[in-house]
């Protein structure tokens, strides 16, 4: 799986990413925004603040991180399959 190498906040609650393969784009958050932890993104700013933590995770703080390997795959629109396949389901009898 790539890296996540850099992430920064863009404004409508996106998120640019780069990763370790080149893959670069930015993901829509913004149908987070107020739900649960995400109450904390209704204040812009604090959606702003985001970081790459020292596990290669976007974070803001303490208090959310999200899935660098989720968020490519929602970059991609790859499915875990293609990223591995040894992961396709295949006929077995139990």
């Amino acid at each position: 799986m790539p890296r996540l190498l850099s992430v920064r906040a863009e404004s409508g609650y996106r998120l640019w990413l780069e990763y370790s393969d080149g893959t670069t784009g930015a993901v829509d958050l913004s149908h987070l925004v107020g739900r649960g932890v995400f109450e904390l993104w209704k204040d812009a700013e604090s959606f702003a603040d985001v970081r790459l933590s020292d596990q290669g995770a976007p974070t803001w703080g303490d208090k959310i991180d999200l899935c660098p390997d989720a968020l490519y795959l929602q970059l991609t629109g790859k499915k875990p399959e293609d990223l591995f396949p040894n992961l396709s389901s295949s006929d077995t009898d139990a």
